[in-house]
């Protein structure tokens, strides 16, 4: 077994997450083999500077037009579905999450089985109306965040279900509900589903090639597979004595990690200034964060603000091999501004004229991709 350094090792994941070196634009194919090389890439809902996909998509191709992904989704070239969250995922990898497809809505349980004559009218509607959004039926719930009338309930059950699908989305970005036939390829919707030992192995070189090295527990947290380290490792067993992975000693004595069979331990260190979305795929492994980066990855937008350290949605800036400072920010979209609310360099980090100029690349960079024509500190 070799042993790489754990300096190597950050820049070896640094490297794989494509982070784009200076400011650019981007296209819809390049936006398109970002999410294929990254796996999958997590969406949410807050929008305090920018919707996380967004950030996380424009620091590895650049300001890109803001429909790409809703273009993408409609045409069949992506698909949303439960990943690590949900998530963008590459359309071919369609067959991988049949299996998932089968079990009930994981928050609401067999919606459809329960209310079958409902499940039959909203299919119906969509099968005559689709592309259509949940706002376009009747009916309304009690209140709530998740208190959704019975249309949209049965919309997401049938989309975890994978008769529907995202067709992509309209303003406030409510999502467009289609059948799955009308949108996936044929190709792909008839492919032949992996039975699981291979679902698993098909999962674990995805997990480990878009994120360059993780620990068989961080492949689990990367497509949040239950049953732990322990259901993924037969599959990483097969993939080593294939030679299509390979484990390695750290030199921190921590776990072993896995990576690419042959990977050079010697890679050159990364050059980007990014500021990454507290979503992005480099922070989903928080133990890894803390062990390679020495970076405690604190998402605070759930705490009342009397309890944040750091601020309400902050940007961790990545710059060169290193994570060393966190941006409290804000758009202000009626002054097309990205206000900086603050920034926290991290500890063992000393503030420089090179870190303060790495700091505004970043926020020009970000400034470009929301579509702001202004920073403000």
């Amino acid at each position: 077994m070799r042993t790489i350094s754990v300096t190597a090792l950050r820049r070896i994941a640094i490297t794989a997450q494509g982070y784009a070196p200076r400011a650019r634009s981007g296209t819809r194919r390049e936006v398109e083999e970002a999410i294929r090389r990254l796996s999958c890439v997590q969406l949410d809902s807050i929008t305090a500077v920018e919707r996380s996909h967004r950030i996380a998509l424009g620091s590895r191709v650049g300001a890109y037009p803001r429909e790409t992904v809703s273009r993408l989704l409609a045409r069949g070239r992506i698909f949303e579905y439960w990943a690590h969250e949900a998530c963008l995922i590459p359309v071919e990898e369609w067959p991988l999450f049949r299996a998932p497809m089968r079990a009930h809505h994981p928050w609401r349980g067999d919606v459809i089985g329960q209310h079958p004559g409902l499940a039959e009218e909203v299919r119906a509607v969509v099968r005559e109306r689709g592309p259509i959004a949940s706002r376009d039926f009747d009916g309304k719930g009690g209140g709530g965040m998740w208190d959704w009338k019975p249309a949209k309930v049965m919309l997401e059950a049938l989309w975890n279900s994978g008769e529907l699908v995202i067709a992509g989305r309209v303003s406030g970005f409510q999502r467009l509900y289609d059948v799955a036939e009308r949108v996936i390829p044929r190709d792909v919707l008839d492919a032949r589903e992996p039975d699981e030992p291979t679902r698993l192995r098909e999962l674990a070189v995805r997990a480990v090639r878009a994120r360059g090295a993780l620990t068989e527990a961080g492949i689990v947290e990367h497509w949040r597979l239950r049953g732990g380290a322990a259901r993924i490792r037969p599959a990483v067993d097969d993939l080593v004595a294939a030679g299509i992975l390979e484990r390695l000693h750290v030199a921190d004595d921590g776990a072993d990690v896995v990576m690419p069979a042959g990977i050079d331990l010697e890679p050159s260190r990364p050059s980007a200034a990014s500021l990454l979305s507290p979503f992005d795929n480099l922070l989903w492994d928080r133990p890894f964060a803390r062990r390679v980066f020495g970076f405690d990855h604190l998402i605070e937008v759930y705490k009342p603000a009397p309890e944040r350290q750091f601020g309400y949605y902050v940007l961790p800036l990545l710059w060169r091999d290193r994570i060393v400072g966190r941006a409290d920010l804000k758009t202000d979209r009626r002054e097309d501004t990205l206000v900086v609310k603050g920034f926290h360099v991290e500890p063992r980090v000393r503030r420089s004229a090179a870190l303060d100029d790495a700091l505004e690349r970043a926020l020009d960079r970000l400034r470009r991709v929301i579509g702001l024509e202004r920073v403000m500190r």
